[in-house]
């Protein structure tokens, strides 16, 4: 019996955090439409998340692409199908690595951030002093940050899908002696509508829940230096978690079929 009560409370623990979770969410977007709207804050937010995370998407997704091209010339080679490597960089770029890479930077570095800045303001009473001041902590502080993530998120990984193929691309064409035109035209014959919206989908997804997670684990802080440290661990790995997670429902949403 002990063992079936601890697996009882490690589930009622669980569907309570997603309630609490749930209701967080569904406050942020109901104050994401309400008046006032604090444009300054939302300025902040689109350059932190966009702007100032360009540098370390640009790098994975270079990477990334570039290795990917190495790995599928290695193992085509087994089966004389070295020629599908345009092909292949562009489909996996910009259906999975692209979006699910630029989501776990966000979560590293903008989840952390986000859940770090405001655990801080919650341990030096700066949030209490919001309300002293009759300003709502979630419309001032959770909405701008998360209706930003949500729209620029898409362009950064609209921006790492085409590095990431330009990746590919230089090694292909520079090192494993793939014609430049050729590769060029079999990757944009290759590539389909649904493949690009699904990418750009799933960066919205993926922006809304790394800023959601650092907001909700920054607004539940515990007090003091371990408290912000704890909040701060736990954001990027929910945030992490519910990627992938959704990375694997979007997929399925997408190309069941």
């Amino acid at each position: 019996m002990s063992l079936l009560a601890a697996i009882g409370r490690a589930v009622l623990g669980v569907l309570a955090a997603l309630g609490r979770i749930s209701i967080f969410t569904g406050q942020t977007f109901s104050h994401m439409v309400r008046p006032p709207f604090y444009f300054k804050e939302f300025a902040q937010a689109l350059m932190s998340v966009g702007y100032f995370s360009l540098p370390v998407v640009g790098l994975t997704a270079l990477f990334t692409g570039g290795a990917l091209a190495l790995q599928i010339y290695a193992g085509g080679a087994r089966f004389n199908a070295e020629a599908v490597v345009p092909q292949i960089v562009a489909i996996g770029m910009v259906r999975e690595l692209g979006p699910v890479l630029v989501g776990l930077m966000i979560a590293a570095r903008v989840t952390s951030s986000i859940a770090a800045e405001i655990a801080t303001m919650k341990v030096t009473e700066q949030i209490d002093a919001l309300v002293t001041l009759s300003t709502n902590p979630m419309k001032y502080l959770v909405a701008p940050r998360v209706l930003a993530a949500i729209l620029v998120v898409p362009l950064l990984v609209g921006i790492g899908d085409i590095i990431g193929i330009m990746g590919g691309y230089l090694v292909a064409t520079g090192t494993l002696g793939f014609n430049q035109a050729a590769y060029l035209q079999n990757t944009a014959s290759f590539l389909q509508a649904i493949d690009i919206i699904s990418s750009l989908a799933k960066g919205a997804v993926f922006g809304g829940i790394a800023a959601l997670m650092g907001c909700y684990y920054g607004m539940g802080s515990g007090r003091g230096a371990q408290g912000v440290g704890a909040a701060t661990k736990s954001s990027v790995e929910a945030a992490a978690i519910l990627i992938l997670a959704a990375n694997f429902i979007l997929t399925g949403v997408f190309f069941s079929s």
